[in-house]
């Protein structure tokens, strides 16, 4: 028994993922080639894309949303566990790195089930609401900038179900969030953040010290 969270170290890390990783190849590789571009900490850890798609399976979700899309690990993880109907709307502005996402989406056969919409997500979002899909979602991952994660909280608590689930990625902010000297404006927003949620009676919250800090809420 342990009363607080074990530390991990990289040989502690190595075992749990050799007991518990099932990534399949196509992620690997999307993995391996997202880690030589100088932009990979953007990269989430494929322990938390299992985690992902495990979460999607348990709620049983069909609609869910990409907020950031990056190389599109995180919307691959989650296209892979969705049902054969089941739709990902991801939200990006780059041409550049969703180029390497199509790619791969492509070739592990899941393409068809990936809105990409390339537009500022708060657009894409409200433009979503505007269309009548309030509460059509299951399920929302938002892992973009940090300026815009209260709009995209907000946004997504909207469109998802009750009983849907709500992740948000980089809320530790490799632990800067606890570092009373860090100061800069990303680190601001998620400290405003985690203290909106721990007091927002539409959620209930769970925080999980994966990757860089991983948010789940679940709406009442």
């Amino acid at each position: 028994m342990s009363r607080r969270t074990i530390n991990l170290n990289d040989r502690l890390r190595d075992y749990i993922l050799s007991v518990s990783l099932r990534e399949p190849e196509v992620l690997r590789r999307l993995r391996k080639e997202t880690a030589s571009y100088e932009n990979a900490e953007m990269q989430i850890s494929p322990e938390q894309g299992q985690l992902m798609g495990f979460l999607v399976r348990l709620i049983g979700a069909k609609r869910t949303l990409d907020v950031g899309v990056f190389t599109g690990y995180s919307a691959l993880c989650v296209a892979l566990a969705l049902p054969a109907d089941g739709r990902v709307v991801a939200c990006d502005v780059s041409e550049t790195w969703t180029a390497v996402a199509r790619r791969y989406w492509r070739e592990a056969g899941i393409e068809n089930k990936i809105d990409l919409v390339l537009a500022p997500a708060t657009e894409t979002l409200k433009a979503l609401l505007e269309e009548g899909r309030i509460g059509s979602f299951d399920l929302a991952f938002i892992d973009a900038d940090k300026k815009s994660y209260d709009d995209y909280y907000e946004y997504s608590l909207r469109l998802i179900r009750s009983g849907g689930l709500i992740m948000i990625d980089n809320v530790l902010r490799s632990g800067a969030v606890a570092d009373s000297a860090a100061d800069d404006e990303g680190t601001r927003v998620i400290r405003s953040l985690n203290r909106k949620i721990h007091a927002d009676p539409r959620v209930e919250i769970a925080l999980l010290p994966v990757g860089d800090g991983l948010t789940l809420a679940l709406k009442k």
